[in-house]
């Protein structure tokens, strides 16, 4: 039997955005996020994935996954085949877009919740580093998070190297699963007894 890609858009958003299944959904965030203790994610709510602008000039975008989390924060999951040469500037577009829309006229701006962008990659993006890196808005002088209502992740499979003999964490396993489902022919004894099956 051989598995989907998830590398593909189609099998990303059926893994990933399956209403029936959101527990997948909910194990990836926490894993990639490391949401533990209060942070961890205990439900999402999937939302409609097409962003159409309030003002009818403006470009609409669709998106691979959107959902919203119990404390309303959002989380947007965006699989990336190719490198097209301007994924950092949508993934700005994105999460600029879905702050900006929780917000209808004569609400207050204190009911702007938080904004997770994770983008998968099957190319590299950033030279050098680790698979995962983590952006956020600092301040210059302190290195504090004083703007903390935008977060970036990205994660470049083809920086992603562990042998399946040495996945030690549950982000781990689905990084592997994400990068080599395609050619597996059976869900290997390493990847099962985690919610990454």
């Amino acid at each position: 039997m051989k598995f989907a890609d998830p590398k593909n858009d189609i099998a990303f958003k059926k893994i990933f955005g399956d209403e029936n299944h959101k527990e997948v959904l909910i194990s990836f965030l926490n894993a990639v996020l490391d949401f533990q203790g209060e942070q961890t994610i205990v439900d999402v709510e999937l939302a409609n994935p097409y962003q159409v602008p309030k003002i009818e000039a403006l470009k609409e975008t669709i998106l691979d996954i959107k959902a919203t989390n119990q404390k309303q924060e959002h989380f947007i999951v965006e699989m990336q085949k190719k490198d097209l040469g301007d994924f950092t500037k949508r993934s700005l577009y994105y999460t600029a877009k879905a702050y900006v829309n929780q917000l209808d006229a004569g609400k207050n701006y204190h009911k702007l919740k938080k904004v997770y962008f994770i983008g998968l990659l099957n190319f590299t993006m950033f030279e050098g580093g680790s698979c995962i890196s983590r952006h956020l808005i600092l301040n210059q002088e302190t290195n504090t998070q004083d703007l903390d209502d935008f977060e970036f992740c990205f994660i470049e499979l083809p920086k992603f190297s562990t042998p399946l003999v040495e996945l030690n964490t549950l982000l781990d396993k689905w990084l592997y699963f994400i990068k080599n489902a395609a050619s597996l022919e059976m869900v290997p004894k390493e990847l099962t007894g985690d919610k990454c099956s």
